[in-house]
């Protein structure tokens, strides 16, 4: 390994075990552990998607379905190619006792993670839709990707090129709605009009 490469390794493990060690404390141990869980969000992210559909009027519709369309495409794209391609391990794989784990191991290879770029691409997307839900749904995103690190299953740069990707899948599937919305428009159709 180079030396340059050799050398963000290192910061990125250090930031790891100041986030995973030091910061430890029964309070985010709690947080992180809860929010880091998809069996207990994904519930309520269901429930969130299926109101934006029922009484979201087409707004809410276009909405749901374009944050399901990104959070697909990114999640199927860093699971089945990034992850393999890179072939980063974990922390929890690679640094074994050293590190606070506080859930179980996950798969083996962590870059780009998984949860980080999912949650990102689908708060982007909401933030398009509804500017006013941006600053909480920011905090929601930023939540999730620090808790991948404090509970010991991914490094820093794991989750923030996680992030960074989610958020460009975002942006080129808003993109892509914003070039049919103009497409359709001009031929007369109102079904992509939600204002």
């Amino acid at each position: 390994m180079n030396t340059s490469l050799e050398w963000l390794n290192q910061i990125d493990r250090s930031i790891l075990y100041f986030i995973n060690n030091n910061l430890s404390n029964p309070i985010f141990d709690l947080f992180f552990t809860t929010i880091t869980n998809e069996h207990l969000w994904a519930i309520p992210v269901l429930i969130g998607l299926m109101a934006l559909i029922v009484r979201g009027g087409k707004r809410g519709k276009i909405a749901a379905v374009l944050v399901l369309i990104a959070a697909s495409a990114t999640d199927k794209t860093v699971v089945e190619i990034i992850k393999p391609a890179i072939g980063r391990l974990r922390p929890s794989h690679a640094l074994g006792d050293t590190i606070n784990l506080l859930v179980p191991k996950g798969g083996r290879y962590g870059f780009v993670s998984a949860h980080a770029a999912n949650i990102f691409a689908g708060t982007t997307v909401l933030s398009y839709f509804y500017e006013q839900w941006k600053k909480p749904l920011l905090f929601l995103a930023f939540s999730v990707a620090v808790s991948r690190v404090y509970v010991g299953v991914h490094y820093p740069g794991d989750v923030l090129f996680g992030g960074l990707f989610g958020y460009g899948m975002a942006w080129l599937v808003i993109t892509l709605w914003v070039l049919l919305k103009m497409r359709e428009l001009k031929r007369g159709r109102t079904w992509v009009r939600y204002s």
